[in-house]
C-alpha cells in the first residue's frame, strides 16, 4: 500500500492564531510534526497542508512538503482532500494532527497496519484510566465492536453501565478515548468530503459521525501510547519536559 501522511496546519486557530508556527525548543510546532511523522516507515510522503503562505515558507524552510489549500475548509478531513485531488498514486492518506509535536511514529506505524486495501477508514483508541477523562466532554469516547470497528463517538461518558455507580464506571468497565489520527482510502475520503453534515454530526460536533451515520466502516485499533495536543499558549508550558 501506498501511504500519503498528510498534516493540516490551519493558521487562523480561535484559541491559538498561528500556533503551526509557534516555537518549541528551537523548532516551529509544524517542523516538529513533520520531523517525527517523516520517521515513520509506512509513509511515501509527508505533505503539510497549509492556507497561509508564512506557514509554506516556514515549511519550505526547513525542507518539507508543502500543499496550499483553501482557507474556508471546515476541516482537516477537507484538507486532506483537497491534497489529493493534486497529488495522485496514493492508496490511502493518514491525516496527521498538526498540534501534536511529539506523536510517536509507532502510532502512525500502528494505524498503517490497518489499511489492506478493503478498510476504508481508521483510526485509533487508548483505554481511559481516570474518571477526569471518562466525564470530561472534551475528551471523545468510542464504543467499538468485537470486530473492532467503530460503533459510537460520544462527549458522552459511553458506554452508560446502569449497574453501577459512576465513581466505579472507571474501574468496573474498559472505557476507550478517542485519539484524533485518520486514515482514509483515498476513494472513500473522496466520498465523504462530499457528503453534508450528519444530524448526530451536528448534535455532539464530531465529523466522524457522519461518516457512520452514511453507513462507512471505522476499524479501530488500540495504542497504549497516549497523545499531547496543543490548543492553547497555555499548552506550550506543559511541554518542556519533552524537549
Amino acid at each position: 500500500m501506498k501511504i500519503v501522511g498528510i498534516i493540516p496546519a490551519r493558521y487562523a486557530s480561535t484559541r491559538f492564531p498561528a500556533k503551526a508556527l509557534a516555537d518549541i525548543g528551537g523548532k516551529t510546532m509544524v517542523q516538529r510534526v513533520f520531523e517525527q511523522a517523516s520517521k515513520a516507515s509506512c509513509l511515501s510522503k509527508v505533505i503539510v497542508a497549509t492556507d497561509h503562505t508564512d506557514i509554506k515558507n516556514v515549511v519550505n524552510g526547513f525542507g518539507g512538503n508543502v500543499c496550499m489549500t483553501n482557507p474556508n475548509h471546515q476541516s482537516g478531513t477537507d484538507r486532506c482532500n483537497e491534497v489529493l485531488l493534486k497529488e495522485e498514486g496514493f492508496d490511502y492518506a493518514i491525516n496527521i494532527q498538526g498540534d501534536e509535536p511529539f506523536i510517536d511514529p509507532q502510532q502512525i506505524e500502528l494505524l498503517a497496519s490497518l489499511l489492506d486495501g478493503d478498510t476504508e477508514l481508521a483510526t485509533l483508541v487508548k483505554k481511559i484510566d481516570s474518571e477526569e477523562e471518562l466525564f470530561d466532554p472534551s475528551v471523545v469516547k468510542c464504543v467499538k465492536a468485537m470486530n473492532d470497528e467503530a460503533l459510537y463517538f460520544s462527549r458522552s461518558a459511553v458506554p452508560y453501565d446502569r449497574n453501577q455507580v459512576k465513581s466505579d464506571w472507571v474501574k468496573a468497565n474498559i472505557h476507550f478515548k478517542h485519539i484524533g489520527i485518520y486514515a482514509y482510502r483515498t476513494d472513500i475520503l473522496k466520498q465523504i468530503a462530499a457528503l453534508p453534515p450528519s444530524p448526530l454530526e451536528k448534535t455532539e460536533s464530531l465529523e466522524q459521525l457522519r461518516w457512520l451515520e452514511n453507513g462507512y466502516t471505522i476499524k479501530v485499533a488500540e495504542t497504549e501510547i497516549g497523545s499531547i495536543g496543543i490548543d492553547t499558549p497555555e499548552d506550550l508550558k506543559k511541554v518542556s519536559q519533552f524537549l
